[in-house]
């Protein structure tokens, strides 16, 4: 148990390294609390002592440590509405009629990366949640088409394909081929049922089949994909706890992990969880908010990622803004 004054002490350290990742001095805590420099260097080694700050070798003041971080998110942080700035420049990308959700969402994770200068994360729903309902083909020209890919849950992929010389009655056949044996399987799947159930019969019904059978299971290939859309992870760079080359390389190869970043999904609810150092698998020295949405058609995990020193409070406003405006 803390006593108020080291809970104040303890909010006033967090804040302040926060804003300036600079460590705190006693000094600053008397100007603030108006108490005397012994009683504050006291309280401050109290409060070492119970591993809630650290002290580092460069300075005599003291940072937060990572239990120092969860007690304040925890005990401390007030969280207020998002400010008129920063939900104007949401509003504005919400408001557009002509951008679809998608576009919606990932515009947004970009301002925000802007306005907080953390990398941001859109993870769309597993392809193995996401059940063949159809394929479509669109002809653009002669030897160009849209294939579209229908799941049951609403989502749709379309992906351009390039045929020479393959006749439209082909196209159709393989077309019919595919919802015939192959609808209701999971789209992870799928590439491994064209291998096993399409290519051994095809050849009996389709004249060119290898250049149309090769086409179709590249385009589900990417469909299958994991769909992780990462926004500024270079905004690292300007973080003075990453000014360490190996150590920027190393998150950078996590972010292009994509098993990695997808795993951001394991345990996302419908809260604004916050995960702080140790306690999430990307890196220890940052953090990770996440939430998850869910839409009629779609849903997945949105979540923002940056140093331990964040502001806790802006960025989970600005979840629980982003996560409602979608889901409306």
């Amino acid at each position: 148990m803390l006593t108020e004054r080291q809970k104040k002490i303890l909010k006033l350290i967090v804040e302040h390294y926060i804003k300036l990742a600079k460590p705190v001095s006693s000094n600053l805590i008397c100007k603030k609390l108006k108490c005397s420099s012994a009683t504050v260097r006291s309280e401050m080694s109290s409060l070492e002592e119970k591993k809630l700050l650290e002290k580092t070798h460069t300075s005599s003041g003291r940072i937060p440590s990572e239990e120092g971080y969860r007690y304040y998110v925890n005990n401390l942080m007030e969280l207020k509405k998002m400010n008129a700035e920063d939900m104007l420049k949401l509003q504005v990308i919400f408001k557009n009629q002509e951008m679809v959700l998608s576009d919606c969402i990932t515009k947004s994770l970009q301002v925000i990366s802007d306005m907080t200068s953390y990398a941001t994360v859109v993870l769309g729903s597993s392809s193995h949640e996401n059940l063949l309902k159809q394929i479509e083909v669109v002809p653009l020209n002669q030897e160009s088409m849209i294939v579209i890919v229908v799941t049951d849950k609403g989502h749709v992929e379309h992906k351009t394909l390039e045929l020479k010389d393959i006749s439209s009655k082909d196209i159709s056949k393989t077309v019919s081929l595919i919802n015939n044996l192959i609808v209701g399987t999971p789209i992870d799947e799928v590439s491994s049922k064209l291998e096993y159930e399409v290519k051994p019969i095809i050849g009996k019904y389709v004249e060119q089949h290898e250049q149309i059978y090769n086409a179709f299971y590249n385009v589900f290939s990417e469909v299958s994909e994991p769909n992780v859309n990462i926004v500024g992870k270079d905004k690292f760079l300007s973080q003075p706890e990453f000014s360490n080359l190996d150590k920027i390389k190393g998150l950078f190869n996590k972010f292009d992990d994509k098993d990695l970043v997808n795993d951001i999904k394991s345990d996302a609810d419908n809260n604004i969880n916050i995960y702080i150092g140790s306690e999430n698998n990307i890196d220890s020295d940052v953090t990770v908010i996440k939430t998850k949405f869910k839409t009629p058609t779609d849903e997945g995990t949105i979540a923002i990622i940056g140093p331990k020193r964040m502001e806790y409070e802006r960025v989970v406003s600005m979840l629980e803004y982003l996560k409602e405006n979608i889901e409306r």
